[in-house]
């Protein structure tokens, strides 16, 4: 069995900002400065069929042949496919099991970047795209991150749509802001989903459930950056907008490709990001929120 020191994983990788994301690391990652040895980078998603394709077409691809990638061609990456549906806890639990006995000394990365974006708007939707884009993600976040080595990474993946716009009441911003636990958070996301069933989130929230579940990503992602640098871990923890990438989930409506997408989390996992923390970033920077 090869004998990696690197390891990470990225959720919701079947296709689009996931897979450019696998992609991307195992292109990045024998000149980035995280580079110590052979890399192995889990390809997850909660459909195996799809996930397999996925995988095939990384180990198909005419770029990471080129350059001589994979360890395959050469190079030092390796992707194997897991299973894994932030929906589930289930899922979750089985996941960070596996992570746990095959790589008992942690891991390096996680990049949380599976959710939805659910057509319409009501209380249903509102509680689905929560469950997946703000509790799966946060659920996945708690349990792994115990297992991310020291200067190891986390990074969720958020979106701009997910900034604190006027839609948001003062007294909802500042409570956002102001949050030092992921429960002030969940309480907020918890209020949002009543506020929309009772028909009376008008004057404090807006009404994209989207955009909610990223500002409750991009809230909570602060407050286990901060909780985590307290208890003297040196795992570095953010969120960030892949931009407006031209995706199934976006009707290919976007102006950036997959691997533009895939830049800034990528830097997140294995550039050199002056040990910043807790902070929401874009186009490669920290942006305010």
């Amino acid at each position: 069995m090869t004998a990696y020191t690197r390891v990470g994983a990225v959720t919701g990788a079947n296709k689009g900002v996931g897979l450019a994301i696998v992609r991307q690391l195992a292109l990045q990652y024998p000149k980035s400065a995280y580079n110590n040895g052979p890399l192995l980078i889990y390809l997850t998603a909660r459909n195996e069929e799809r996930g397999q394709a996925a995988l095939q077409s990384i180990q198909d691809d005419p770029a990471l042949r080129n350059t001589k990638a994979l360890r395959a061609y050469g190079g030092l990456a390796d992707v194997e496919y897991l299973p894994l549906d932030i929906e589930s806890k289930q899922s979750i639990d089985d996941f960070a099991a596996t992570l746990r006995q095959r790589h008992p000394d942690g891991i390096d990365f996680l990049i949380n970047n599976a959710g939805v974006a659910l057509q319409g708007f009501d209380e249903n939707v509102v509680r689905q795209t929560l469950r997946c884009n703000y509790y799966g993600t946060l659920q996945a976040s708690q349990q792994l991150l115990p297992h991310i080595r020291d200067g190891g990474r986390l990074v969720n993946v958020a979106s701009m749509s997910g900034h604190l716009t006027s839609k948001y009441s003062d007294a909802i911003k500042s409570r956002f802001r102001s949050a030092s636990k992921p429960e002030q958070v969940s309480e907020l996301m918890e209020e949002y989903a009543s506020a929309v069933a009772n028909g009376t989130y008008q004057n404090d929230w807006p009404g994209n459930s989207y955009s909610v579940s990223k500002a409750g990503l991009i809230g909570v992602t602060k407050t286990l950056a901060r909780i985590n640098a307290q208890s003297g871990s040196k795992t570095f923890i953010n969120s960030c907008c892949p931009g407006y990438v031209s995706t199934d989930m976006t009707k290919h409506r976007g102006v950036k490709t997959p691997g533009e997408g895939a830049q800034t989390p990528v830097l997140l996992a294995l550039g050199d990001i002056k040990d910043l923390n807790g902070e929401f970033w874009q186009n490669e920077k920290v942006i305010e929120w």
